[in-house]
């Protein structure tokens, strides 16, 4: 018995002959793929999600293009021990990663590791166990029996246990006891589909004049075929999302999948609600606040065709479609598209880029685009659909300056006597007001009256934000939190310490004063409940069951909230003192979203604005309504400095525990930079954020002309510079969105 065993398992953990080697792509910072053999028997192929050992662990891969190198045994390379039983990554989907990776100059494993992140959606979903309705009659028939037996006999078909039941309005044991007697028999079915199909023809779609015309535009696109972009450039409220879902219905009809990207979780919400509207069933969803098990199965049904329309996060972009035919890029001025983590990509950008490789169309949507993307559009590259009113009887808000030096707030205020003025009046017509600050917790600053200390994060060159709701003073940079003192750690004084300016915690307090009766919500992506709780205070605000709303930049797009008649921009001037080339853009386009949010439904709506600058040209082309001009000054600044679009940037983040090192190692790199012409490099100096977490961080920026070849010159300067050794590291960011 026993020597019979030991042959039977010798058998079982025989190693099968190898019969060749093939390059694997690993989820590891590594510059290329690794040879792996073969096993005979076993099947791959370009595109195959396999499983390797990587040193003692085994790592989820996929087999790569490229030569296999003859000069490799197989019986000396480790064998790939298991093979997923999922469709193999398109060509498609492998040279849009090669792309990502060489653009990046990121490792293209981390890149792939991006399109396999629902690693438990590899293999099939099981099959669902249910009963199939034999005939006969039990030995007693109860109400409850046959309540079932006359759901359950209807042409035969097979019913889940728990279905069955549910339908009837009976427990589980009432079925069970049918199965006992041999009324029903075991039957295997299909899991069920993760979301329904969505039906192009649902409902007819809700477009006139400006929609309707510029709905054929995108869709002439989509029936000529090939790769297009289009940009659908139109104001808050113009029925942007309409003009798209034709598009979507097109290429549904088509037999074609879906991606539309969107900027922020929280807005996911109702629009999947207005999905529905208008094809009967929701997409799927695909973000980081998904259950696991929800992932694999959007995963899995991405990859098969099952899925036809994903909504999603950036991330959305790297699932591996069967056979996606349209990509929508909504709010596609977002700097949320930037992922800075790992792999640093613009999911824009990278969106046109894989709608380019795979030969499709891709549409933009931006009530305030991008200047890179009116750039483009003005040079023939987009095809630009405008439309510059709002849907049906709707009016875009009569905006306001406030001049805070002419109209200041009482002592220990924030908020001007006009803008109060209005918030009553609002209030008093049964309407909503919006009061917009982009800051975070109660003040940004707290110190000690007596001694001057003021509170700094322990790991990071920021000061520690106050959070009265939650009694902490908090690091938005790494975040570090403590409890608010009572006294100064300095000088141990009592009392003593004071809150600096304002955050959307301080200005609630504030509005409480003014209006006590008032109902408030605090809109504030830090706030306990995470996006449930947002959900949840947005439902509220758009059913009429808030009063005065304040919120971060978590309110500023994408929300239709029908009783929103005021939006009042706390400070205004926020964005437009932090040294980024991009900030006259940012705060145009985020003023301009903001303010978008009142008067969507027709009633009377009014925009005010506190600043200290009314003269200011981005003051001036809000209140104006003038995008046009706004744009055309700020591309005609751009092409002078040769900035993006007209320019290239790269931007090196260089750290280390101690900052001699990351200095000196800066300083070398900066030596080792190739003398070219069109390209220089800028630095090193310490990074605003000179201290996060702990490492000490200085910073390169690399500017070059439009035509200049930025990775083969960043490639050389890493190559020839100095060797990364200790804690040293290089964060590398092609086309950086922020300069922190």
């Amino acid at each position: 018995m026993g020597k019979d065993s030991s042959d039977l398992f010798g058998s079982l953990f025989e190693a099968p002959p190898l019969a060749k080697v093939v390059p694997v792509l690993v989820p590891l910072p590594v510059p290329g793929a690794y040879s792996y053999a073969v096993p005979e028997g076993v099947h791959v192929e370009p595109g195959s999600v396999v499983q390797v050992p990587v040193g003692p662990r085994q790592l989820i891969g996929v087999v790569w293009d490229g030569d296999n190198d003859d000069k490799l045994d197989p019986k000396k390379l480790r064998p790939i021990t298991l093979v997923f039983d999922c469709p193999p990554l398109s060509k498609e989907m492998r040279d849009f990663v090669d792309w990502v990776a060489s653009y990046t100059l990121s490792p293209p494993g981390l890149v792939a590791r991006m399109a396999i992140r629902a690693p438990a959606a590899l293999d099939p979903e099981p099959m669902v166990e249910g009963l199939r309705y034999l005939g006969g009659q039990p030995e007693r028939l109860t109400p409850a029996r046959a309540r079932v037996l006359d759901l359950a006999g209807e042409e035969g078909i097979p019913w889940t246990r728990s279905g069955l039941a549910h339908a009837a309005g009976v427990s589980m044991s009432v079925v069970d006891g049918l199965t006992a007697q041999g009324i029903f028999e075991t039957v295997f079915l299909a899991p069920p589909p993760v979301v329904a199909r969505p039906d192009p023809d649902y409902t007819s779609p809700r477009i006139e004049g400006p929609q309707k015309q510029a709905s054929v535009e995108i869709l002439d696109s989509i029936r000529e075929g090939g790769f297009s972009t289009s940009l659908i450039d139109g104001v808050t409220g113009s029925g942007k999302t309409e003009v798209y879902f034709e598009a979507i219905a097109e290429t549904l009809r088509r037999g074609k999948q879906v991606l539309i990207l969107l900027p922020e979780i929280a807005l996911t919400s109702s629009f999947l609600e207005r999905f529905q509207q208008r094809f009967g069933a929701k997409p799927g969803e695909w973000h980081s606040d998904l259950a696991p098990r929800m992932r694999e199965k959007v995963w899995r049904g991405v990859v098969t065709g099952e899925v036809k329309v994903v909504a999603g996060a950036r991330s959305a972009l790297f699932l591996p479609f069967e056979d996606l035919g349209l990509i929508i890029v909504d709010e596609e001025h977002d700097p949320a598209y930037k992922q800075e983590d790992r792999v640093f990509y613009n999911a824009r950008d990278m969106a046109v880029v894989r709608a380019r490789i795979g030969d499709f169309p891709i549409v933009l949507v931006s009530a305030t685009p991008s200047v890179e993307s009116q750039v483009n559009g003005l040079a023939g590259r987009y095809n630009t659909v405008h439309l510059p009113t709002r849907f049906g009887d709707a009016a875009l808000p009569d905006l306001h300056l406030i001049d805070m030096r002419r109209h200041p707030p009482e002592r220990g205020g924030f908020l001007s006597p006009v803008l109060l003025r209005a918030i009553g009046r609002t209030i008093e017509r049964k309407e909503q007001a919006l009061l917009f600050l982009n800051r975070r917790g109660y003040a940004p600053l707290t110190l000690c009256r007596v001694c001057g200390h003021r509170f700094q994060c322990p790991q990071c060159s920021s000061w520690l934000v106050e959070h009265r709701f939650k009694s902490q003073i908090q690091c938005h940079q790494c975040g570090y939190s403590e409890r608010t003192p009572e006294a100064c750690p300095e000088c141990g004084t009592l009392d003593h310490l004071v809150a600096c300016g304002p955050g959307v915690e301080r200005i609630a307090e504030e509005v409480e004063k003014h209006f006590p009766d008032a109902r408030t919500i605090v809109m504030s992506s830090d706030l306990l409940g995470g996006v449930k709780r947002m959900r949840l205070e947005l439902e509220a605000i758009t059913k009429g069951e808030a009063d005065i709303v304040i919120g971060t930049q978590l309110v500023a797009k994408g929300h239709n909230f029908p009783l929103m008649t005021l939006v009042g921009i706390v400070d205004s001037d926020l964005g437009l003192s932090n040294g980024d080339p991009r900030a006259a853009e940012r705060t145009f386009q985020l003023l301009s979203q903001v303010t978008g949010r009142a008067g969507r439904t027709g009633l009377k709506s009014h925009g005010l604005l506190q600043t200290f600058q009314p003269q200011h040209p981005v003051m001036q082309a809000i209140v104006s309504g003038d995008a046009g001009a706004f744009y055309e000054r700020e591309i005609a600044e751009r092409e002078k400095a040769i900035l993006p679009p007209f320019g290239r940037l790269a931007s090196l983040i260089v750290s280390a525990d101690t900052r001699a090192d990351a200095e000196t190692h800066a300083r070398g790199l900066r030596a080792a930079a190739p003398k070219v012409t069109g390209i220089s490099v800028l630095g090193p100096a310490e990074a605003p954020l000179a201290l996060v977490r702990g490492r000490h961080r200085f910073r390169l920026l690399v500017h070059g002309r439009r035509n200049s070849d930025m990775q083969a010159f960043l490639r050389a300067m890493l190559e020839n510079g100095p060797k990364q050794r200790g804690s040293l590291q290089i964060q590398l960011d092609i086309d950086p969105q922020s300069f922190l």
